[in-house]
């Protein structure tokens, strides 16, 4: 069944998170909620994990329309979740992309939504990655969790490269599913999500710049990948490890933290596999409340690291406490 949710970042032109096209759903702020959009330009959180440092990166945020998108649940079960955490639907994602200063490498997970949401709906990425103190071109590998829009996206300009120096890794199952002439109408995904993996990809595989990911393994020193197909067939996780400590970036494993963490079988219209989606998220929420895991999140409020932790009703977030010593603290 053709998924066909849109929805409209007020007052910007139509914005497409995870590039699901169709009907309309219209996210327009009420009045209390536009009173708190406000521009925070570039933004840097830093940490280390281990010796290793790590850079959140904002590419900015967007409005969900939550009544539309979210499945398994009602308007009214959502607006009571939001409620408890002062929120109102619709709800403001963030999209967060990931820096990692390895000896030699610099890796960068994720590359929010680049030119494909349009003006002020994202697109933020290189502005931030400048702030933090470095270049497109510096940039040796992309790990890509998985290939919608606002984690592929940022991947082109005008249809060149942005990061022309790196080598792009990603699930080969998303490339086999998305490059694949007869999936959309096998499994009637939207076709805008194989015309986003043309857009963000292709320049890549021309230029011979892919590395797929066929199996769980190392795939640079201390950086890891396992894949979890739900969201889609090549969804993957990054695990970074030094000095005893890690740190997960899970790619779209939440989408509202407010509503999908204490209801892990609420899935999203975003899903290619929505049970699988579900299975996946179920199992890692668990996983990590237990190991008290660090886990980085795509759409949780910048910068998106923290735990996750058992609740009275499924599970919360808690985000990381904020440092800001003084020059060579730690």
């Amino acid at each position: 069944m053709t998924r066909s949710t849109r929805y409209t970042v007020l007052p910007f032109a139509l914005a497409l998170l995870g590039a699901v096209p169709g009907a309309a759903a219209l996210a327009s702020p009420t009045p209390a909620a536009a009173q708190q959009v406000v521009s925070q330009g570039a933004d840097v959180y830093r940490l280390r994990i281990g010796a290793v440092p790590v850079f959140a990166l904002s590419d900015g945020s967007v409005p969900m329309d939550l009544h539309a998108l979210l499945q398994n649940t009602t308007a009214a079960q959502t607006d009571a979740l939001l409620k408890l955490n002062f929120q109102t639907n619709p709800a403001e994602a963030s999209i967060n992309a990931f820096l990692i200063q390895l000896p030699g490498k610099l890796v960068l997970i994720d590359t929010g939504s680049g030119e494909l949401f349009g003006p002020g709906a994202g697109g933020g990425l290189l502005a931030s990655l400048e702030r933090a103190g470095f270049r497109p071109e510096q940039i040796t590998d992309v790990l890509i969790t998985h290939v919608h829009s606002d984690h592929a996206g940022g991947l082109v300009k005008g249809g060149q490269r942005v990061f022309e120096n790196a080598t792009i890794h990603v699930g080969k199952a998303d490339l086999d599913f998305f490059f694949d002439a007869n999936a959309q109408q096998r499994t009637g995904y939207d076709q805008q999500y194989f015309d986003v993996a043309a857009t963000t990809l292709k320049p890549y595989l021309d230029a011979g710049k892919v590395s797929p990911i066929a199996a769980d393994g190392e795939i640079l020193p201390g950086l890891f990948s396992t894949l979890h197909p739900g969201h889609t067939p090549g969804s993957a996780f990054y695990t970074l490890r030094d000095g005893g400590e890690e740190l997960v970036f899970v790619g779209d494993l939440v989408h509202s933290s407010a509503v999908q963490f204490p209801e892990p079988a609420v899935t999203i219209a975003y899903d290619q596999d929505a049970p699988g989606a579900a299975r996946v998220r179920a199992e890692a929420f668990d996983a990590f409340a237990r190991d008290e895991t660090l886990v980085a999140i795509p759409h949780a409020a910048f910068p998106g690291v923290g735990h996750v932790r058992r609740d009275a009703v499924g599970y919360a977030w808690v985000g990381l406490t904020y440092t800001n010593r003084g020059a060579g603290e730690r």
